[in-house]
């Protein structure tokens, strides 16, 4: 918790003004009882109503400037909470964004969400009762303790004895509940990945009539994270019960020993009500200190789950791509990156994935140039899919080399090497927005014109014009109102409007019909990026300049059309499978 308090350092004449206001507050607060004291003895005793007045009318006037004083401590202590809040909510959001996908995939979505939101509000929540009230209690208790003693130090000594009694067992029950609140935390990750989870397969569950399991497997997750609430709060809940008990204990000692010290004339009935409000005062406060148990303790499990995120080291070249984003907005100049031109070459590369035995890759070798189609097939899970991420340096190689324009991959600067790729997923990834606003989200200044070039590229023009507001249609969520086939022409159409020098289609075009997806080839041949094409299609591979066969992570063969119709038995098989074992060879499809 003491680690992120760090941001609240811009903050930090706000929240010196809502301490010295509240300090204002506590210190009229702790005078109040003194004067009630003189009230009683010095008015009411005497029968001397002036000083009834006198007093009165500066007790009145110190509650005046005691609830001025508060306003003020409340108004300050909530502009630096929400500024903290805002802060490391948006520092968090970009140390997340800048992991590499290897160390970003350590955490669960679910997870990162939880300490994005709950999290970094049960901090900020803190911070705000940290200036206004935690920082009170202890002071409350404190100041009672001290007048206590000034108003009749016999009487005000047994406020003294008790208190320290509470702190240890307060003490002590904050680490207890901590543990319990941080699996509390873990739990709620839990559920939160099964609603996510869910809501993304919504109509799979409907469709294998999964409804009931998914209900139980729900309320599963959600009874053991209401269980660990329980115990938690039940924890807590015993601290209030306890130091009720020692108080009250306090304020029946205090009345004994008041009346015998009135009648033998060792104190004041003023005293002696002093003393006993200032006894009440502290219950006030300590009775607070249940509450506040709560919130610290899930505070400071709160803040161990964010200080994860932000303590998890990073050497990939992720941190060069954050380190170079923000030096292009800084004073220095630094030395432009030379611009990508498209030739890639694997020599000797192996890989496997991070915290894994399994190897995904290896020993793979091939070269293209410039301008090249390069057609990748193999069987599901030959590492077809790791071998392009390789590329755009999702993943980072194990062994060998990945060469861009004939430059080891990992001396490029990042976000030249990303901003010069265009990436289309196996699993289609559209946001929220319209048509247009989707297609440009892959390059922000371009112009209406130029989105519907890249539509017309990709082969989803003539739909888009056909939908109830063209180009500025509403996509339901995640693209619901569109077929897969239409999804993925316009997830291409947003890797094309940013004339990349590396295309990357993962998988593409599995659900464009075959004219469709040569109108989709032939419309890429006029680009000179250099096109990367994983596909099961011979028909998207008959006119590559470069077939590259996978087998369980194994380049078996490379070559053209014809090249691996001589030479790859199972090149063969694959066509044989597609056109028939008699079919002659296709050069291309049209």
């Amino acid at each position: 918790m003491i680690k992120l308090l760090y941001y609240l350092k811009k903050y930090r004449v706000a929240a010196i003004a809502a301490l010295v206001m509240m300090l204002i507050e506590l210190a009229v607060e702790l005078a109040q009882p003194y004067l009630i004291s003189k009230i009683i003895d010095n008015g009411i005793q005497q029968g001397d109503l002036s000083v009834v007045w006198l007093w009165g009318g500066v007790l009145v006037g110190s509650a005046v400037v005691a609830f001025a004083a508060g306003i003020a401590s409340s108004f300050f202590a909530s502009h630096a909470s929400l500024g903290f809040g805002f802060d490391l909510r948006e520092k968090l959001y970009d140390k997340v964004q800048a992991l590499s996908y290897a160390v970003f995939n350590r955490f669960a979505t679910s997870s990162l969400i939880t300490r994005l939101t709950g999290d970094v509000t049960q901090v900020q929540d803190t911070v705000f009762m940290s200036l206004r009230f935690m920082t009170r209690v202890p002071l409350v208790v404190i100041g009672s303790m001290i007048m206590a003693v000034v108003v009749n130090p016999r009487l005000g000594l047994l406020l003294v004895v008790m208190v320290p009694v509470l702190l240890v067992f307060v003490i002590w029950m904050i680490k207890k509940a901590a543990l319990l609140f941080r699996n509390v935390q873990r739990r709620l990750d839990a559920v939160n990945g099964v609603i996510q989870e869910n809501l993304t397969g919504i109509r799979l569950i409907r469709v294998f009539v999964r409804m009931g399991h998914e209900i139980e497997r729900f309320a599963g997750f959600s009874g053991k994270l209401m269980k660990g609430t329980i115990s938690a709060l039940r924890l807590t809940e015993t601290t209030m019960p306890f130091m009720l008990l020692m108080m009250n204990g306090c304020i029946i000692a205090v009345l004994w020993f008041g009346r015998r010290d009135i009648s033998t004339g060792n104190a004041s009935v003023g005293e002696v009500v002093a003393v006993i409000n200032y006894l009440l005062r502290t219950i006030g406060a300590m009775s607070a200190l249940s509450w506040i148990l709560v919130t610290f303790s899930r505070a400071s499990a709160s803040a161990q789950r964010i200080n994860e995120v932000f303590d998890t080291v990073d050497t990939s070249e992720t941190a060069q791509e954050t380190s170079s984003a923000h030096n292009m907005g800084s004073g220095e100049k630094s030395k432009r990156p030379k611009a990508v031109q498209g030739a890639v070459e694997f020599q000797g590369v192996g890989f496997s994935y991070p915290n894994s035995d399994i190897t995904v890759l290896e020993d793979i070798t091939f070269s293209a140039k410039r301008g090249d189609r390069i057609a990748i097939m193999g069987a599901t899970g030959s590492g077809k899919s790791s071998l392009v991420q390789l590329i755009p340096r999702l993943y980072t190689e194990e062994r060998g080399r990945v060469l861009i324009d004939g430059t080891d991959a990992n001396q490029l600067d990042i976000p030249t090497l990303r901003g010069a790729i265009g990436y289309v997923p196996q699993e289609v990834i559209l946001f929220t927005g319209s048509v247009r606003d989707n297609i440009a989200w892959g390059r922000e200044d371009a112009t209406l014109e130029e989105i519907k070039e890249a539509a017309k590229r990709a082969q989803i023009h003539d739909t888009i014009e056909k939908l109830p507001n063209g180009y500025d249609t509403q996509l339901g969520q995640r693209g619901v109102n569109l077929s897969g086939g239409q999804k993925q022409r316009l997830s291409i159409a947003r890797a094309l409007i940013r004339r990349p020098s590396i295309l990357i289609l993962d998988d593409s075009t599995s659900a464009l019909d075959v004219a469709t997806e040569a109108r989709l080839l032939d419309a890429l041949e006029e680009l000179s990026c250099t096109t990367f094409i994983i596909t099961q299609k011979i028909s998207s591979t008959t006119s590559a300049d470069l077939i590259l066969l996978l087998d369980d992570g194994r380049l078996i063969g490379q070559g053209k059309h014809e090249d691996l119709m001589d030479s790859s038995e199972l090149y063969r098989r694959i066509y044989g499978s597609q056109y028939g074992e008699g079919t002659p060879h296709v050069q291309s499809v049209h």
